[in-house]
């Protein structure tokens, strides 16, 4: 068994002249967190959406539990266990908590396939309880909840349909102190129970505290990958307006 849940080879990608992915080489242990850094252009949401199927790269390969995958959808690649939280999470604000949770996976019952609204509100509840998550009621509007609290479900619903990877876009941004400490212990609790984390953020001092390696892209190039021993949240910022700053100047 590969060692590795996830590989990139040598991935390009371009829109029309320019050229957003140069080669790049990415991948994620089993029961790894990793920190996916760089600036505004750096390249990061584009190797995700080739991840995750949204694009197809111009060359590369991408290898999943060993075994070379090619995806025609992120359908494709959410049926093999990667799951992507975006910033927007996905959640419909008017539906209530139970029915985001179940979006586009709902629970049928009967011969005429109507929906289980009572199993699948029983399942969301003991899902969010079951990470430290408690609602006031399956029926809240989601609109009424706070950024933490629609964190944790989009979290909650990746780990309870199994996700093996779990892809995090941005998932302290705007978010209070407290709430954005609760996140980090949701990400924290995806680790304990065997999920892979790929971390993708600004704030270099958030994806610190949880990740076990950071990988840091710029301009669409791979300048580091570092270990969280071998590192600190100053050394990977110097690191980074180091390279923008070369890029500028060339």
């Amino acid at each position: 068994m590969s060692e590795y849940l996830v590989e990139m080879r040598g991935i390009k990608k371009s829109f029309g002249r320019v050229q957003a992915l140069k080669g790049v080489d990415f991948w994620v242990k089993r029961n790894e967190i990793v920190g996916l850094l760089g600036d505004n252009g750096a390249g990061k949401s584009t190797l995700i959406k080739i991840l995750v199927g949204y694009y197809r790269p111009d060359e590369g390969e991408i290898y999943f539990e060993g075994r070379k995958v090619s995806f025609k959808s992120p359908w494709d690649s959410r049926k093999l266990g990667i799951e992507t939280v975006y910033q927007d999470l996905a959640l419909v604000n008017l539906m209530p908590i139970w029915r985001n949770f179940f979006l586009g996976r709902e629970v049928m019952k009967g011969p005429f396939g109507t929906l289980d609204v009572k199993r699948m509100k029983k399942i969301t509840i003991e899902a969010l309880k079951d990470i430290g998550i408690f609602v006031r009621s399956p029926d809240e509007t989601v609109a009424f909840l706070s950024g933490g609290e629609r964190q944790a479900i989009a979290i909650a619903r990746a780990i309870h349909f199994g996700a093996k990877l779990l892809i995090l876009d941005e998932p302290t941004a705007a978010l209070s102190v407290g709430e954005t400490q609760r996140v980090l212990e949701h990400i924290l609790e995806a680790k304990r129970r065997g999920i892979a984390v790929i971390f993708i953020t600004h704030n270099i001092y958030h994806v610190y505290e949880v990740a076990d390696r950071f990988v840091l892209l710029e301009k669409g190039e791979k300048i580091g990958d570092l270990e969280k021993s071998e590192t600190t949240p100053e050394k990977i910022m110097e690191i980074i307006a180091a390279s923008s700053v070369g890029t500028m100047s060339r």
